[in-house]
Formats: C-alpha cells, structure tokens, sequence
C-alpha cells in the first residue's frame, strides 16, 4: 500500500506501509531455508542475525556432506537406521556457515522449530544473545524441557516471533524478463499437449 498526502495543492508520496518488519522478514529466510531440508517429515529452517540486523548465516536439517542418498531419514526402527542418528540440525548449520565468515556472538537464531537440547548448547556455547521461534511443538518433552532450562541458566532470552504477516508469497515473475517468462509458459503449453 502507498499512500498520499496533500498539502497547498501539493501531493506528497508517503512510504509503503506494507513492508515486513524485521522479525517478519527474519522468519520468513528461516521459513524458506526449511524448504531446502530433504526429510520427509520434517523440515526447519534457521536464520542467524547479527547486532546490525543483517543475515550472516542460515540453515536447514540435513544430513552431514557426503551423507546425501547414503544415510536414512527413517523416524523409527533400530536408533542406527533412523536420521536422529546422522540429521544436522538447521541451527547447527545457520552457526557453521555465518561462522566461515563471521563472528557469531551476541546474534539472534530465527528457527522454525524450538531448539532441541543440543542445539540449545551450541547456541549457549557459541555466544548467541536470543533465540527467537515459529513453533513449540515438543514444548512438553525433556529435550525441550531441558533446552529451555539451559537458556533460562544462561540468561538467553526466547521467545515466540510476534508475526505481523500471517502469509508471505514469493512470486519471481516480475524479475523474469518476457521472453524467458513467455518461454517458460510456452514449455507448460507444449508438455500439456502432449499429455
């Protein structure tokens, strides 16, 4: 939404009052990372900002490099053939890749999912300042129990994300130029006909 104003005659442009705040916008990158994770069941996504407000890493769930199509994402069976096993969860990786490149103390963890108690251990060790979170879904196992027992010792403040827009859409058709984007429409034409 823009909006106007007027003053003598004049018109004035107002900024757009549509924009995502920052907690909004944070979960949304933590959101979107979720939809790397190749587990089927479930998918977390994780987003590191630091003092100044800017990305400095994100993370999904997977499995550890070269463990792809080798390692199971089974949730039950014998514990060595199930993922809780192998799985990297997404804070473990949001912190290992800001960390290549960044120091990581004293930024917020944006995570789809409440930290499990590892996590939380790294979060606490790594120096983060906050841990912010979408979904509480295990609040009542001792994992979780346990996790908000370390934050709460270390003086690590969590807290649910306080979203402003329910529904964030990502459309990439205005950025594509028109004879890619009338490419594109004619390919699912052509695969259409020939169903």
């Amino acid at each position: 939404l823009i909006s106007f104003y007027c003053v003598c005659g004049f018109v004035f442009l107002c900024t757009r009052t549509d924009l995502l705040i920052d907690a909004d916008y944070f979960m949304a990158v933590a959101v979107l990372s979720a939809k790397r994770s190749k587990d089927p069941n479930t998918q977390v996504g994780a987003c590191l900002v630091d003092q100044d407000n800017k990305i400095i890493g994100t993370g999904h769930n997977c499995m550890p490099n070269g463990g792809d199509g080798k390692l199971p994402w089974n949730r039950d069976g014998d514990k060595l053939d199930t993922k809780y096993m192998y799985v990297c969860h997404a804070e473990l990786n949001a912190i290992v890749n800001a960390s290549a490149k960044a120091d990581v103390k004293g930024c917020t963890m944006y995570v789809t999912l409440f930290p499990c108690n590892e996590c939380t251990k790294l979060i606490i060790q790594a120096g983060l300042k906050e841990v912010v979170y979408l979904c509480d879904k295990y609040y009542d196992t001792p994992e979780t129990i346990a996790s908000k027992r370390m934050l709460d010792m270390a003086g690590i403040p969590y807290s649910l994300v306080d979203l402003h827009w329910i529904n964030v859409s990502v459309s990439f058709c205005p950025f594509l130029p028109k004879l890619q984007l009338f490419s594109f429409f004619l390919l699912l034409d052509l695969e259409n006909y020939f169903i």
